[in-house]
């Protein structure tokens, strides 16, 4: 006779499109690729993406991460985290004789290429992003100091001056998308002429994984998001699941697990950032099941196949 289980059910309602986006797989497959050519160790200037099990994976196979350039040696190849870098970095490793791989995101660098753009022909840009994340310190490394403003918020957007004759707005592209909507509304109003960029500069990945939230929040009791909390667009899907009304808990992995935190919850969403890898979903599931009778459904909203390019010389042998 089969025994009733005494675990309390428990649905997990799991987002889909979730997880590593196309610039994250490239960055870590660059790092991956370059110890695999020249052997350990690698350096890699900043965390290649906010992930400590992404990082830790790649400290045990021979990659070293340090802040800034001075810190690695002569004669060693050194990895640009996905964030991207200010136009110094790479002047800087050139100067020295540094053999340096780029990995930052390719939406990314479409950004800095506006700012650079919009700067040359005589815009004062107004950077809409968080202060000191590392891909907005790199675009502003774009362009001349004096060049841009950020604008953290709609009451930014409502104070600043009309610094220049000529004004264009660009973005981070881990934003909110209702938050960075909401500022572009603003500087549309009060700076009708203000130019912005043909597409917006939110990356597909930020805005898939938000828009997969919304889809399921409605269901759910509560949510589970894991990343870092360094990680921008992981901390905006807590904020758009808590703004759709479902309290959220930010996790890196399940040993950051509060069952506590879930007494009552009958049905659950998780999903993951861009830059957190399933096999984190994977054992946090496990986890839970530990406590619970789990019940899984995979909610698809969208389907991605993005595929950025790898750095040819890593390609050949």
């Amino acid at each position: 006779m089969l025994r009733k289980s005494t675990l309390t059910p428990l649905t997990l309602l799991i987002a889909a499109p979730r997880g590593f986006c196309a610039g994250v797989d490239r960055a870590v497959r660059i790092v991956e690729l370059a110890i695999e050519k020249y052997g350990a160790p690698v350096y890699v200037r900043h965390e290649i993406v906010h992930n400590r099990y992404v990082v830790d994976g790649l400290k045990a196979k021979g990659a070293i991460f340090v802040e800034e350039l001075d810190q690695v040696p002569d004669g060693v190849p050194v990895v640009f985290s996905a964030h991207g870098v200010p136009k110094a970095v790479p002047a800087k490793a050139e100067e020295r004789g540094l053999e340096y791989l780029d990995a930052t995101c390719p939406l990314v660098s479409k950004v800095h290429r506006q700012a650079e753009r919009l700067s040359a022909s005589g815009h004062h840009i107004l950077f809409i992003g968080h202060r000191g994340h590392p891909e907005v310190v790199g675009t502003f490394g774009q362009v001349a100091s004096g060049a841009m403003t950020l604008i953290e918020s709609v009451e930014d957007a409502e104070r600043v001056d009309q610094i220049a004759e000529k004004l264009a707005y660009l973005t981070q592209t881990t934003l909110s998308v209702d938050d960075t909507a909401q500022i572009i509304e603003v500087l549309r109003r009060r700076f009708p002429a203000i130019a912005g960029p043909l597409r917006e500069d939110i990356c597909y990945a930020t805005s898939n994984r938000q828009a997969a939230v919304k889809a399921i929040a409605g269901r759910c009791d509560a949510m589970l998001v894991i990343g870092s909390p360094a990680s921008s667009n992981s901390v905006r899907l807590g904020e758009v699941a808590e703004r759709e009304g479902v309290r959220a808990l930010l996790i890196q992995d399940a040993d950051e697990i509060d069952f506590d935190w879930l007494a009552g919850v009958r049905t659950l969403g998780i999903t993951a950032g861009a830059s957190a890898p399933e096999i984190l979903v994977r054992q946090i599931v496990a986890r839970l099941a530990t406590r619970f009778a789990i019940e899984e459904c995979e909610t698809e909203t969208m389907s991605e196949n993005m595929i950025f390019k790898l750095p040819q010389r890593l390609l050949v042998a």
